[in-house]
């Protein structure tokens, strides 16, 4: 019985996760439809078609990378198309019609703003359900377990974090993302504290501020970075991605968080620990998996966080991505020329391999990741069932 509700669960994921690439799929595909463009195939997924069906000209496939997906408009973007298909470069003789670069960009922002619109919904209907959790844990350490980073620096329960590395914090998830970012390194942690820790309980009006410098320390299991710290009691129930039912706050919480971490990749001093810390389509689906499993309201949250992420990262300037294709066109608004089709066709060749190559290391560390917690997580089971035989 547990294996069907497992397969009923994995389901449920790969539908909610279908349904981000379809809505964005969707988004390009109305449009250049609506504008008379024409449209040759829509597919979930890169490279060959594993099935395909003609319907009205369009040719819908399934394809064999299944890691996003695309819609086959030749006017827009041939190149980039085929370098997406895995299909040979358009022949010079090939007739092509040259549409407006006006007409491009709406195509290539549609499909972000597809993600978009999920994600108003998701945020709208979450807010409308009673039942559904949200809340912020502030970032107040409840407590400080013995000999750690934290422990060493001096922390003590009760204060309040005010800062990492010089970067304000206010929540307990914002404080531990400062902390992924930082890495192994030593960073100063200003924290608040009340004058009744320092004291024989005689209260204060204000709280000391205190400047500490810790270091901390990679878990060898989950690969992330702590300084083994507890936060207070956690009453609102409420996961890390649902801080706020209020619909325009909680998104640009979605937008806030992948911004910092698009942020810390650019910084030279936080890049090393920021990729270290990304996760990649095997974590984001274990966490869609157990989310959905664990309320199916947090699932549809992770969802909206997620089609947000999709939204942003479709429109960074990179070749192959929605991005790169309106920066070409603007490159054409704005100096009344096209780039050749020789150098769309290389950056788009160059950049889909390097971002396959990046899903691959992704996906292979993920992987690795998740067989050490798992097999950790067996560990301590059989640890903690023979230990109860025992006592029998």
């Amino acid at each position: 019985m547990e294996i069907l509700v497992t397969v009923f669960y994995i389901v449920v994921c790969v539908l909610l996760f279908a349904l981000a690439i379809l809505i964005h799929e969707f988004g390009h595909f109305i449009v250049a439809l609506k504008l008379g463009l024409r449209v040759e195939a829509f597919s979930i997924g890169f490279g060959p078609a594993l099935w395909k069906k003609k319907v009205n000209g369009v040719e819908y496939r399934i394809s064999a990378i299944p890691l996003g997906g695309y819609v086959s408009i030749p006017d827009v973007d041939p190149e980039g198309t085929k370098a997406l298909e895995g299909s040979k470069s358009t022949n010079e003789g090939e007739q092509r019609t040259r549409i407006p670069a006006w007409k491009e960009i709406l195509v290539a922002v549609a499909g972000p703003a597809m993600n978009v619109v999920l994600a108003v919904v998701l945020a709208i209907v979450l807010a409308l359900v009673p039942g559904v959790k949200f809340g912020e844990l502030p970032a107040e350490i409840g407590d400080v377990i013995p000999g750690g980073p934290a422990a060493k620096a001096g922390m003590k329960s009760g204060d309040v974090v005010v800062s990492v590395g010089g970067r304000k914090v206010e929540t307990w998830t914002e404080m531990q993302t400062e902390v992924q970012i930082t890495g192994g390194k030593t960073v100063e942690v200003v924290v608040e504290r009340s004058c009744a820790s320092l004291t024989s309980g005689k209260d204060s009006a204000s709280p000391l501020s205190v400047v500490l410098s810790v270091t901390p320390e990679r878990n060898e299991v989950t690969g992330a970075w702590y300084i083994m710290a507890l936060s207070v009691s956690n009453e609102t129930g409420a996961v890390a991605w649902m801080p706020n039912r209020n619909p325009l706050k909680q998104l640009a919480w979605d937008a806030g968080s992948i911004f910092r971490v698009l942020k810390g990749l650019v910084t030279p001093k936080e890049a090393a620990a920021t990729s270290a810390a990304l996760g990649g389509p095997v974590m984001i689906a274990e966490g869609l998996y157990r989310q959905v499993r664990r309320d199916p309201w947090d699932g549809l949250g992770f969802l909206r966080f997620l089609n947000v992420n999709l939204a942003v990262l479709n429109l960074l300037p990179i070749p192959v991505l929605d991005g790169g294709l309106i920066l070409f066109s603007l490159f054409a608004l704005v100096f009344r020329r096209r780039i050749p089709d020789v150098v769309v066709r290389a950056t788009s060749l160059c950049f889909m391999v390097l971002l396959m190559g990046l899903m691959a290391l992704l996906i292979g560390r993920d992987g690795w990741r998740s067989w050490k917690m798992h097999h950790f997580e067996s560990t301590q089971t059989n640890e903690t069932s023979n230990a109860t035989s025992q006592a029998r």
